[in-house]
């Protein structure tokens, strides 16, 4: 039966990085110590569990590898692994010495509920400064297509195996050996493309000052070149210290991203464990046709490779998440990294409006400013645009448009900013006009009935619109958009004459929820005056809000269409990585049900941090979907110009989503029915 909260439902594999204190020419004790971390990451749910090389001997030993005591030890060591793993989840890839027809071979030796599934020899080794492998070891490039004898059976034996998990879609396994990282054309990369999701590397790799950094930056790259997870064991404590030291190492790298690494120079058992994503692996292929390109150019060494078929039999209990999951992905919670995405964001921003303005003659910008976030950013980028371009600020024409509903602190705080920014500033009210439209219209508004429906908001929205474009023509300018990403993508603008339409939109691609970490970092590097900060900062306290319709109660976007940090959660999502809405559900869930679980972003207000349950996840799942998928995309279709920002995606039809407007959400919303997930009270 199928668990909502079990990792192996929703597309994840759980893998592991083991490494430990290594007893020299000790086979039988370093093949318990083997057994003892497997059955930890049995325990745990681990589907793959990594070893380090020449683990069931240790790295270390130099001719001690030409001795036949040792090598018979090692064999029965080995196959008192493959006996102890029988009851066990993972796959075991451990590293062992091992005879092959006349020569020697260092083994990765892949292991799986008491079978041998097959042997990767090392391909290159290493023969320079502090190495000397080739004095005791074979190559094992050349060993393609081949078989070895092992406990009397015989079983796959080469570089060229990828070990497929009939159960777990997307989980094919291919191991390497150390030195095989560091040549030009790795093993792995081949194995990639011909299919192998996670790449192992079993290492023996003695540390000196900087090798670290040296073997992260292999397996980052790695694994974002290949399109896979990258996973790395390192050998520690107890391998001999004649000439050399050790440090352990783990690290686990999915796509350019690290999930997990270890403490270096442990003193005991160490492992790290991370859920890769096979789904987003797969997805990421998919969209990149240059990754099978690239396969077919080298389809001659590709072709050739051999698949091993296990079941693994995961567990379908809930086994917790073992990676992290932004809150908001457009928005990193690391300090260093969000204030790097606010830097190039703005920039962005800045440098497509100094570049349009400056292909089309330099005119004039007209922007409406409500003294909401969004066209307070936009008139931030554009007063940079103008100190770049060395133009005055007073080329800017701001005009804030008050109607029924607009509240005196909005107001104020636009006139106040636009006042501090230099802009030639104006106030336009649109109510006299609005009353005259809706009366002539015969709407109910007009005999004073208290009507607020679609029209009447629409009204307001269109002829802000309407005046910007005419006030445009009128003193030789552009209209500046303000709407942002999440609105494009939930269709909450007014299409045509409204707030969906301008010359240029520099917000199109960015989300609701970057907006204001992008006026904090403004505020922060001090790219305005103290008058100007401070009125941004009084901005970033305001409730998201139209102020459309007439009340005592401030009008909240969110309590309308649901929380903005959730949609942009599954717009990412959808975008980026085209996950099913029940996968995004998992995630969101994870991301977002404990308050005080997790990193939040840097200058992320305390009384706005808060928890949302699955019932509400998965409601405001289901409004996505319908907006989505089944409303929105006519406005997307003819959206304006505007840069791409996040690398999460644009909504552009000339860009990164292009889409029939005519489609409905209904298989979307099939996938979420599949779970029985209680709904929220009210309901």
């Amino acid at each position: 039966m199928s668990n909502f909260g079990s990792i192996y439902e929703h597309g994840f594999a759980r893998v592991a990085a083991c490494t430990g204190h290594a007893a020299i020419a000790e086979p039988n004790a370093n093949a318990e110590a083997v057994l003892r971390q497997a059955r930890r990451c049995s325990e745990e749910g681990v589907a793959v569990a990594l070893f380090p090389e020449l683990g069931l001997c240790g790295y270390s030993i130099e001719d001690l590898l030409l001795q036949d005591a040792l090598l018979d030890e090692v064999e029965e060591a080995l196959l008192a692994v493959v006996a102890g793993s029988a009851d066990l989840l993972p796959v075991l890839v451990v590293g062992a010495p091992l005879r092959h027809r006349h020569r020697i071979y260092n083994c990765a030796v892949i292991v799986h509920r008491g079978r041998i599934l097959g042997v990767a020899p090392k391909s290159y080794l290493p023969n320079y400064r502090e190495f000397y492998e080739k004095r005791q070891i074979a190559a094992g490039d050349d060993e393609r297509g081949g078989t070895i004898v092992l406990g009397g059976a015989s079983v796959p034996f080469g570089p060229d195996l990828l070990f497929a998990a009939e159960d777990v879609p997307g989980l094919v396994l291919h191991a390497e050996i150390c030195e095989d990282m560091w040549v030009p054309v790795p093993p792995s990369a081949e194995a990639a493309l011909a299919g192998a999701t996670v790449l192992l590397n079993l290492s023996g790799s003695p540390i000196t000052v900087g090798r670290a950094e040296d073997r992260k930056l292999l397996c980052r790259s790695a694994s974002s070149r290949c399109l896979a997870a990258y996973v790395y064991a390192a050998a520690g404590l107890g391998e001999s210290t004649t000439d050399l030291s050790w440090d352990g190492q783990t690290m686990i790298y999915e796509n350019g991203v690290l999930l997990a690494e270890t403490d270096r120079f442990p003193q005991d058992d160490q492992y790290a464990v991370a859920d890769v994503d096979l789904d987003l692996l797969r997805q990421e292929r998919h969209r990149m046709g240059t990754f099978d390109d690239n396969r077919r150019v080298h389809a001659a060494r590709t072709g050739g490779f051999r698949q091993v078929p296990f079941r693994l039999d995961a567990p379908r209990t809930d086994l917790g998440l073992r990676r992290r999951v932004e809150r908001f992905p457009f928005v990193p919670a690391d300090p260093e990294r969000l204030a790097q995405d606010c830097y190039e964001a703005y920039n962005i921003q800045v440098a497509g409006l100094q570049q349009r303005l400056a292909a089309i003659g330099g005119p004039k910008v007209v922007i409406g400013v409500s003294g909401g976030l969004d066209s307070t950013h936009a008139l931030i980028v554009a007063a940079r645009a103008m100190d770049r371009a060395g133009r005055p600020r007073s080329d800017i024409l701001a005009f804030t448009l008050p109607g029924f509903a607009t509240g005196e602190h909005t107001k104020g705080n636009a006139h106040k900013l636009m006042r501090a920014l230099g802009v030639t500033a104006a106030e336009l009210d649109i109510t006299p006009t609005a009353r005259l439209m809706l009366q002539e219209m015969g709407h109910p508004f007009s005999s004073g009935e208290p009507v607020y429906d679609v029209t009447f908001e629409n009204v307001q929205a269109g002829l802000r619109t309407d005046y910007l474009f005419r006030l445009a023509n009128q003193r030789g300018g552009i209209v500046l958009g303000t709407g942002d990403l999440s609105e494009l993508a939930l269709g909450w603008c007014t299409y045509g004459v409204g707030d969906q339409m301008s010359h240029y939109n520099v917000n199109s691609g960015v989300p609701k929820t970057l907006i204001q970490h992008l006026i904090r970092w403004v505020v922060s590097s001090g790219q305005f005056d103290e008058e100007t900060n401070d009125t941004l900062t009084a901005i970033l306290d305001t409730e998201i809000s139209p102020e459309l319709v007439p009340g005592e109660e401030l009008q909240s976007t969110e309590s309308k269409i649901g929380p903005y940090a959730l949609h942009d959660f599954t717009l990412f999502h959808v975008l980026r990585y085209g996950f099913r809405p029940s996968k995004i559900g998992f995630l969101a869930w994870h991301a977002w049900r404990e308050k005080d679980a997790g990193a939040w972003p840097p200058g992320f207000p305390e009384n706005e941090r808060t928890a949302y349950e699955l019932p509400e996840i998965w409601r405001w799942l289901e409004y996505f979907c319908h907006r989505f998928f089944g409303f929105a995309q006519f406005k997307r279709s003819a959206m304006p110009n505007g840069p791409k920002v996040a690398a999460g995606g644009s909504l552009s039809p000339r860009g990164d989503w292009r889409a029939p407007s005519d489609t409905t959400a209904r298989t979307w919303l099939r996938d979420l029915a599949r779970w029985d997930v209680p709904k929220t009270s009210g309901e």
